[in-house]
């Protein structure tokens, strides 16, 4: 790594609060200083046309999907999305090419006065990098992923083509709200005046809140689970088959993506709706859309969803770190064959570990681990939380160690799954 991108890094986490690292103290609770960064570099954000992705699970695949396709259509593509894994640059591509550390540099070292004038958060700043590094590189169109909640994240300045609400969980409750309700409302925030907008699933205890919501900004509201459904799902060890229904009739037969977690035919009907949504001069065809779900992790590099890290014995690693996260990552495990099964899990203080330990199987080997942040739930108090419901297991708090320790028990024919948190996956040397 460049000496001086490291040095830019270090000035960014250390003078400016960042939510992954030490929570709710990070989020400002209005859109002012993205409004003040956008301002000042010329608002960048109204130079290109773009995507809004909100939701609780699934939004970041929705969004490099998206990317993929598009890509494949012969757009100029930009990507915005958060966390990152492994580098900050991930955060920020253009036709899946991260951002230069070079860019960053200037970026950063041009914009001291301006920081230190409106005392951005670390997310605000990257947001309004993501827009001048667009708006610099002309990207045709931009997918940008929100990074919490809707309604006042930093994200929330553009003006899109499409909006897209993957689903609604209880994650991150306390800035959010206690409720499902609460947190659609938050979620419904995106939706903007006379800008159509997708719902990937019916929820039916919240889906008033969209229709109002909707209603009042005048934005044509369209639910894509009841038009078009995955069927015929085959499930293979790199990969996802499925035929494409849309109203009942066949759309397009013998799809394949590399994103091979099952939960995913959740999320490709949001997909396509809204790609069908997308104006002429953005028109995208069924062979398009075919090459763009097949190659997702090749065009975008999208880490961290189902991804199998070795074989024999089989390691797979998944970035869901809440109830309904857990609960797909449950499906999928149940439906993986195996002969014993080890799990090896670290979480963040904020989530309810005894509910997400709950969902997970008690015929299991279990090894805790915690992330190295401030916000890290000790491996200790985890393993507390387990044995209080029968989940017991070893303490191990690095993850690289824990897997070393596991793959020296585990046969062939064995299961490993390492989860809880994006922090552990980011963690791993071999990801």
């Amino acid at each position: 790594m460049n000496s001086n991108f490291q040095e830019v890094l270090s000035y960014l986490y250390g003078l400016l609060p960042m939510y992954q690292r030490v929570g709710n103290s990070a989020i400002k609770k209005n859109l002012d200083n993205t409004i003040a960064l956008c301002k000042h570099y010329g608002d960048p954000h109204l130079k290109f046309k773009s995507i809004h992705i909100a939701g609780t699970n699934g939004k970041g695949s929705v969004s490099h999907m998206l990317s993929s396709v598009l890509q494949e259509a012969g757009y100029h593509t930009g990507l915005y999305t958060s966390p990152h894994l492994k580098s900050f640059t991930e955060r920020i591509r253009v036709n899946g090419l991260n951002i230069s550390e070079e860019y960053v540099i200037d970026f950063v070292e041009s914009s001291k006065a301006i920081i230190e004038k409106v005392e951005p958060s670390f997310f605000e700043l990257t947001v309004a990098m993501a827009f001048k590094y667009f708006a610099d590189s002309r990207v045709d169109l931009a997918v940008v992923e929100v990074g919490l909640g809707g309604r006042l994240d930093s994200t929330n300045v553009i003006h899109p083509l499409v909006s897209l609400i993957t689903n609604i969980g209880l994650d991150h409750a306390e800035m959010l709200g206690d409720t499902l309700e609460k947190i659609a409302f938050e979620k419904a925030g995106i939706i903007k005046q006379g800008t159509p907008v997708v719902i990937s699933e019916r929820q039916e205890t919240i889906s008033n809140v969209f229709l109002e919501q909707a209603g009042n900004k005048k934005a044509d509201l369209y639910f894509a689970g009841d038009e078009l459904q995955c069927k015929n799902v085959r499930s293979e060890i790199y990969r996802l088959k499925f035929d494409l229904y849309k109203c009942n009739q066949l759309m397009i037969e013998g799809l394949v993506t590399d994103l091979a977690g099952k939960y995913q035919v959740k999320n490709v009907p949001g997909v396509i709706k809204v790609l069908e949504l997308l104006p002429q001069e953005f028109s995208v065809s069924k062979d398009e859309i075919r090459k763009g779900l097949g190659k997702v992790v090749v065009n975008t590099g999208l880490k961290g969803r189902w991804q199998i890290l070795q074989e024999s014995p089989l390691v797979i690693c998944d970035t869901g770190h809440n109830v309904e996260g857990i609960t797909e990552v449950v499906r999928n495990l149940s439906e993986t064959p195996y002969h014993k099964l080890y799990l090896i899990l670290g979480m963040v203080k904020e989530k309810d570990c005894q509910k997400i330990l709950e969902l997970l199987p008690k015929e299991a080997n279990y090894y805790y681990c915690e992330p190295d942040i401030p916000r890290m739930q000790s491996a200790v108090r985890l393993n507390e939380v387990a044995r209080s419901i029968g989940r017991e297991g070893g303490i191990i708090p690095d993850v690289n160690e824990a897997l070393d320790f596991v793959l020296q028990k585990a046969n062939k024919d064995d299961l490993i799954f390492i989860g809880g948190s994006n922090f552990v996956i980011a963690e791993l040397k071999n990801l």
